[in-house]
């Protein structure tokens, strides 16, 4: 009987993670030190992007600093120096404040409207700073490090911000530092929320603010949650002397969602006008809402089974409100809830015609509550995916938008006329992403291929672009492109994959192969497009290893059936493609040991790798980084969007779930897990842990003190490749002396 957690000793593990490497003799080689220890190798990209509002600056953070580039020349200079922002700073905040920050995009700094003035959010304390001046004051405190999402009013008089659970605002240039006056307090109801985004929103709707300012900047719209009936979770930090627990509100499959209603309040306080919706019992979702005008709120939801969509107009000061627009599933809906309304105009994107496309929908400017004058128009259609919207001009009449047309693993910048005739912006072969400057004419592209790590231009629709900024140079470590493959799924799909060899092997049954995909729903990975998983990937290569990444039927941007088959299908499916794809690769690569696989991923691919390892007998060696191990454990508003209701599918849950197969477990498994993850929680890796202790299952387990779903931060990420490349050099390779 071995001991339940195989222990492997330090003298042992770092020494295999560090050793020969078989590499190009004129290439630096690789280690994990070298790609994670000192932040990215290619270099940290410029954060926070943003244009001013008079599109006369494009400002980002680079090094500590606030740098300005001028749009016409593309010439850079430094608007807010390091020293002047760490003045501005507050504390760090915690593991999971910096985490969230980071992982949902929370900006750190705003233009005003008359783009004379920048509010910096030095976690927690507001500051405005003068450009002209070059000083700042501070004009609010928060008393929320992350999630307080301050705002200009349009005339920008007024910044508000969510304090105490609920909405305050300030008058920054007749104050310094008064008391934020609370326009929309919560009310003293326990666990209920004006105008706060929660977890669950911002994980699984991208929603990044819960209130919007009206035109006119007289009132503000915003989403109250009661999460009064959601369950919670405890979050324990077990680093200081005395533990602390924090309640995480996580509703989670067939569990009670935040009642919802979306109020309207002026800048005055006083009463609140709610709109009346269909909410069935509080239950559904508002993933987003806006103005129509300073009279109208226009609010989308989106039925808790994930398949309905409907769009209101409605009128709070009068009650009353219209159903604009209905879309429909059999299964589920497309992830994409962006909506753009305004001038008479409503555009979103929907996949009814197989792929997602771009609609066109009108209503009466005059009088947005009469009923809409015309059917919509579909924009775009053929056998591709627009990927997203990113600016409706209606005063031009066009919609500027990404998409996949002509490359299924490929991305470009397209316009698209309220006509229906759309013309490339981009062409290079990659994967752009675009910032539009107000004026919809001037864009940022952020531009990478699979072999060419990512660099920022400065460019005009039709015009010239200028590069200003650039990564590091990885030409000295010779990286080398790995192979393009594909194959075909059981209905017929294309499946693509990329393979990695280590360089000259060629002797049969010489390579161990190791599987890395993700495989879950809403990604997708084998793409021309750079990714920091090529490092490790060679990193692994250079130790002797093949890694294959395939995209199976339930990843992204392939259309709607390719999508869909998740629904009820989370693993065997997904799971089937993967072996097709393995089978006939290691038919064309002889090289390749099919006695000696391995298998890992991170979060769904976690949870993969579970799934591989308890359903089969082929993979000697796994690692499963944050894996869901129970679908009952996970959030409702994901798990429910494919699974449905517990009760409704309860077959499903127990299948794919691999806490009920651990018995069957076969290869070396490592487990890595944060105590901080509030997203997928420890609690999966334990009772996966308690059903392999039943069965007398050894299995290796690396814990990340505090740290969340992410786990960042150079020395873990470090310590956590590091201890994944160890795994598979001790399981993996001939000299182990181990039995599969």
């Amino acid at each position: 009987m071995r001991f339940a957690v195989l222990l492997i000793p330090a003298v042992l593990l770092f020494p295999l993670a560090t050793g020969s490497i078989a590499a190009q003799s004129d290439a630096i080689p690789l280690a994990v030190e070298k790609i994670y220890a000192h932040g990215p190798l290619i270099g940290t990209l410029p954060d926070e992007v943003t244009w001013s509002p008079d599109g006369k600056h494009l400002s980002y953070l680079d090094g500590g600093e606030l740098i300005d580039l001028d749009p016409g020349t593309g010439k850079p200079h430094v608007l807010v120096s390091r020293a002047k922002l760490a003045s501005l700073g507050g504390s760090d905040g915690t593991e999971q404040d910096r985490d969230h920050r980071q992982r949902y995009n929370m900006a750190s700094y705003l233009w005003s409207p008359d783009s004379k003035h920048i509010l910096f959010d030095a976690n927690g304390r507001l500051w405005l700073y003068d450009l002209a001046t070059g000083t700042g004051v501070q004009v609010g405190f928060t008393d929320t490090p992350s999630g307080d999402d301050p705002k200009f009013s349009p005339n920008g008089d007024l910044i508000s911000f969510v304090r105490n659970h609920g909405l305050s605002i300030v008058r920054p240039r007749e104050f310094v530092d008064a008391a934020p006056f609370p326009v929309a307090p919560p009310p003293p109801v326990a666990a209920t929320t004006n105008g706060q985004v929660d977890w669950v929103y911002e994980e699984e709707l991208d929603v990044r603010s819960n209130y919007f300012w009206s035109p006119d900047s007289k009132s503000l719209a915003f989403l109250q949650m009661n999460e009064t009936a959601v369950s919670q979770y405890p979050i324990e930090d077990w680093i200081p002397n005395h533990a602390s627990v924090e309640m995480q509100r996580y509703p989670q499959p067939g569990d009670s969602n935040p009642e919802l209603r979306v109020g309207v309040v002026s800048t005055a306080g006083g009463r609140i006008n709610w709109v009346k919706l269909p909410l069935h019992e509080g239950q559904d979702y508002v993933p987003r809402f806006g103005w129509v005008d300073r009279h109208t709120v226009w609010i989308e939801t989106l039925s808790r089974n994930h398949k309905q969509r409907v769009i209101y107009f409605a009128d709070p000061s009068i009650s009353q409100s219209r159903l604009v627009l209905e879309i429909n599933d059999d299964k589920f809906l497309d992830e994409n809830y962006d909506v753009f309304v305004g001038n008479g105009n409503l555009v979103l994107s929907d996949w009814k015609d197989g792929h997602n496309h771009i609609y066109l929908y009108s209503y009466n400017p005059s009088n947005p509550l009469s009923a809409s004058s015309s059917d919509p128009k579909q924009l775009t259609s053929g056998e591709f995916d627009v990927t997203s919207i990113s600016v409706v001009d209606a005063a031009h009449r066009v919609v500027n938008y990404t998409s996949n047309q002509g490359n299924a693993l490929e991305q470009q910048l397209w316009q698209v006329d309220f006509e229906g005739k759309r013309k490339p912006i981009t062409t290079e072969p990659g994967f752009h992403d675009a910032n539009f400057a107000p004026d919809g004419e001037s864009y940022v592209d952020l531009f990478s291929t699979r072999m060419e790590p990512p660099r920022l231009s400065i460019c005009k629709i039709g015009g010239e672009c200028k590069v200003f900024w650039t990564t590091r140079a990885v030409e000295p470590y010779r990286l080398r492109a790995p192979e393009q493959l594909e194959s075909k799924a059981a209905d017929g799909s294309t499946l693509y994959s990329t393979l990695i060899l280590p360089a000259g092997a060629t002797s049969p049954g010489s390579v161990p192969l190791i599987v890395n995909p993700y495989g879950g729903p809403g990604a997708q990975e084998v793409q021309n497009k750079w990714s920091d998983s090529l490092l490790f990937d060679e990193l692994l290569a250079q130790h002797g290893f093949a890694v294959l990444h395939t995209d199976n039927r339930g990843t992204a941007h392939r259309g709607r059936d390719f999508a869909q088959v998740a629904y009820h299908n989370m693993g065997a499916a997904q799971f089937e493609d993967q072996l097709a794809v393995l089978d006939s690769t290691l038919q064309k690569y002889p090289q390749l040991d099919k006695d000696r696989l391995g298998w890992w991923g991170w979060s769904w691919g976690g949870s993969f790798t579970l799934y591989a390892l308890t359903h089969s007998d082929r993979f000697r060696a796994g690692v499963a980084v944050a894996p869901v191990t129970d679908w009952r454990n996970y959030d409702s508003i994901y798990t429910e969007r494919y699974m449905g209701l517990p009760l409704e599918f309860p077959d499903g849950y127990k299948d794919f779930s691999a806490v009920n197969s651990a018995a069957k477990l076969k290869g070396r498994l490592l487990l890595m897990h944060g105590t901080g993850d509030d997203n997928v929680h420890l609690e999966n890796s334990v009772q996966f842990i308690q059903k392999l202790i039943e069965s007398g299952i050894p299995y290796d387990l690396q814990i990340y003190p505090r740290k969340t779903h992410s786990i960042s931060g150079p020395d873990v990420r470090t310590h956590l490749y590091n201890r994944i490349l160890a795994h598979f050099e001790l399981y993996l390779k001939p000299t182990a002396g181990l039995e599969k």
